[in-house]
């Protein structure tokens, strides 16, 4: 005899606590939110997903799944190195200026909130870190080798650096929302290449 039939989706469950946790952070998110807009009973919650900590670090990876898509996508359309390095800044900018979604990088915010506290999420946020970093030293080499970019620091100094910068961008994009603000950091990023 089998169990009672599975009666959610995983992955919509999953979506639905990105969207609670990626509005809230980890430490604010109540188990309370994460049922009701799961559809799930607190029982069916922990049953399924063991606890908030694991429901969380699954919504955390979905959400960097996704958003190593779009921006290894942005990086790998046609055109130079600066174009691609400028689309990717140019994006984060308007993601985080877009006023019908005012909330803050999920990975971001979770590096901040949770990686000094947890080593999973620590592992998780490094992780996605490693892949961004990966796709933006390909566009920096090409651009090196190309001499659209300056080659007299190393590829991996510059990525970095570039790195420090789209985060900036990110976190000033939630702390100082002025539009031409934040494109003179792009141009000042841009420039600096």
């Amino acid at each position: 005899m089998s169990g009672r039939p599975k009666e959610y989706d995983d992955d919509a469950v999953i979506d639905a606590a990105m969207q609670v946790f990626w509005s809230n952070g980890y430490e604010a998110c109540s188990t309370q939110e994460l049922c009701e807009r799961t559809g799930l009973g607190r029982g069916s919650l922990y049953h399924a997903f063991g606890s908030k900590q694991h429901l969380y670090e699954m919504a955390l990876r979905r959400y960097q799944e996704r958003a190593i898509q779009t921006q290894a996508g942005t990086l790998s359309t046609p055109g130079s190195a600066k174009d691609k390095l400028r689309a990717l800044l140019q994006w984060g900018m308007d993601d985080d200026l877009d006023p019908a979604n005012r909330r803050s990088c999920m990975a971001l915010f979770s590096a901040m909130e949770r990686s000094s506290k947890d080593p999973a999420i620590d592992r998780i946020n490094r992780a996605y870190v490693d892949q961004l970093e990966a796709a933006l030293r390909h566009v920096i080499e090409t651009g090196q080798r190309t001499g659209e970019l300056r080659a007299d620091q190393p590829p991996a100094q510059v990525t970095r650096a570039f790195l420090a910068s789209y985060y900036g961008l990110r976190i000033l994009g939630q702390s100082m929302p002025d539009r031409a603000f934040l494109q003179d950091v792009v141009e000042g990023t841009l420039a600096a290449l």
